[in-house]
């Protein structure tokens, strides 16, 4: 099955990529796939979190185990987007380079079926230009964004234009 995810940079500008990607792939190609599609270099520190309806940042799920004593941290890339990353719980954080906190929110818009001869992960839409340094953060609100939580409704969001 190929996940088609949108990714949004947390600002008050319109800046985001339609990413799709085998649901069988771990988040640390997900990652990668995101500093790619933003032009980050991809060098620094990452995590997604795993999130509730409205956001609330929950388990971390870690590019590196940067603990001291054998904690246990989830990995990215022992991590499976199928297995995180659901209809149930379409949402996540993803947080890239910890010093400059640059926030997305991702989501599960839709789940279609792998077509021959495309290679994945791949930049189905791009829209927006990130900015030189990231957004102000203001850690007590939600995000902006108005997300439908069933994957039946993204009819209604008019961008389905925007796939290929």
């Amino acid at each position: 099955m190929i996940y088609k995810i949108r990714i949004i940079l947390d600002t008050q500008e319109d800046i985001f990529r339609d990413i799709e990607i085998e649901a069988s792939q771990s988040l640390e190609e997900l990652h990668n796939a995101i500093t790619q599609a933003f032009g980050f270099m991809g060098n620094e520190m990452a995590s997604f979190y795993t999130c509730d309806e409205e956001w609330n940042q929950d388990e971390e799920i870690a590019l590196f185990d940067m603990s001291e004593g054998g904690s246990e941290v989830r990995l990215m890339n022992e991590t499976w987007l199928e297995d995180t990353l659901t209809e149930k719980s379409p949402k996540m954080i993803y947080v890239y380079d910890f010093f400059n906190m640059w926030t997305f929110f991702v989501e599960l818009a839709d789940i279609a079926e792998k077509e021959d001869g495309r290679a994945y992960p791949n930049i189905l839409f791009s829209f927006g230009e990130l900015p030189d340094s990231p957004p102000e953060k203001n850690f007590e609100s939600k995000p902006s964004v108005d997300f439908d939580d069933d994957l039946g409704n993204y009819d209604d969001l008019d961008f389905d234009e925007n796939w290929n």
